[in-house]
């Protein structure tokens, strides 16, 4: 096996079109100069999507290989449809059932993580037994389709939205069967945006060190990278590109440099395409100082 550069502990890329077919996303990762990358699978605001073809699967999984991208680095997103914790029994089956179905999906393209955001009790059933239910969505996810991991997704707590509460994450994970295929992914700009704050390194530190004692960094396979528009607390979820919004690049240089994000994909999100090249060489530049010792 060839030994991978130093540099590449830090999988950094951003969540890119899979318009053309899902085989096109990996090039387009690596005209930004990722060396991982989101998409979704199927068009993520219809339910429905005709299945993948036999020679779709066999050239996204050849662009993969060709390209050096491993299904550890890659991070495919369900649709925004799907509400695992709905508290219509109709609705619940129709997310669930799409559910599944984005699991098989990955599974096709060989890949072993799906991210999704947790679900929402739209005011009509408790916040427990919302939580509920998301975790019996995500078991009965887990026993329909082998070995892809559940990677819930953090949220900034707008409107009826759960999973913004570092202790709901813990409650479904909790909840989860199979605890070897459930974990996270942070959004910067989600988390700050629920009241954690990550605006200085200090802050970081006390976010991060909160985050390991409610759930367990253990459960971390993934971030979004985002900067935020809005405040602190304000549970409005609006992204930024990084360095121009509330958290500035104080939290994208800690995660940079800090070991415990490698290995893991860590996604761009940011409202300005044209910079994701330039946000992933910066992101790369902190990382290499941290390996050489030097400061920023």
């Amino acid at each position: 096996m060839t030994m991978r550069n130093s540099s590449q502990n830090k999988y950094i890329g951003a969540h890119v079109s899979a318009a053309g077919g899902v085989d096109q996303a990996p090039m387009r990762a690596r005209e930004i100069g990722a060396n991982a990358f989101a998409l979704f699978t199927k068009n993520q605001r219809q339910w429905a999507a005709k299945p993948l073809e036999a020679n779709t699967i066999s050239a996204f999984k050849a662009n993969c290989q060709m390209l050096g991208f491993t299904a550890e680095h890659i991070l495919p997103h369900d649709s925004y449809l799907i509400n695992l914790g709905a508290p219509e029994e109709d609705k619940l089956e129709k997310s669930r059932a799409a559910f599944i179905d984005e699991m098989e999906r990955c599974h096709q393209l060989g890949l072993t993580l799906l991210n999704f955001h947790p679900g929402s009790h739209l005011n009509k059933i408790s916040e427990k037994e919302c939580l509920a239910k998301i975790a019996e969505s995500i078991n009965l996810a887990h026993r329909a389709v082998a070995d892809v991991v559940a990677v819930i997704e953090n949220t900034a707590g707008q409107g009826s939205n759960l999973g913004w509460k570092f202790e709901q994450l813990a409650e479904i994970i909790a909840l989860v069967e199979d605890k070897s295929r459930v974990g996270i992914c942070l959004d910067t700009c989600h988390t700050f945006a629920a009241g954690y704050d990550l605006s200085t390194l200090d802050a970081c530190e006390q976010t991060f060190a909160e985050f390991d004692r409610v759930v367990g960094m253990h459960y971390l396979r993934a971030m979004h990278i985002n900067d935020s528009k809005s405040t602190l607390g304000s549970r409005v979820d609006r992204h930024h590109a990084l360095g121009k919004g509330e958290i500035g690049w104080s939290c994208f240089e800690y995660i940079a440099k800090d070991p415990r994000f490698d290995g893991m994909p860590l996604i761009l999100e940011t409202i300005e395409p044209d910079a994701w090249k330039a946000e992933i060489e910066q992101l790369r530049a902190y990382h290499q100082q941290a390996l050489s010792g030097t400061d920023s």
